[in-house]
């Protein structure tokens, strides 16, 4: 599946979700990554995400689509960072 997450967290939690994050997916924003996942691993993230976030005050979305083609993307100015292969 393609996911795509965005976040708002607490300041002292941004850089942890960020690179919890950065493990599964690619950085393409401030506070948003995406990238493909099997359903295990869509899992294992959203879990290990709630041992990073305090889910009293953050907020974390996910949105999914079975794949990325059945996505349309409109992207405006330049961008945060280019989209990187995940070892």
């Amino acid at each position: 599946m393609y996911v795509i997450i965005v976040y708002d967290v607490g300041i002292e939690r941004v850089n942890k979700v960020r690179v919890y994050l950065k493990q599964y997916l690619n950085w393409v924003q401030n506070s948003v990554l995406e990238g493909e996942l099997t359903e295990a691993e869509y899992m294992k993230v959203m879990n290990g995400l709630k041992d990073v976030i305090d889910e009293s005050v953050d907020n974390v979305i996910c949105y999914k689509t079975k794949d990325r083609k059945y996505l349309a993307i409109d992207e405006i100015g330049t961008k945060k960072a280019e989209i990187t292969t995940i070892i």
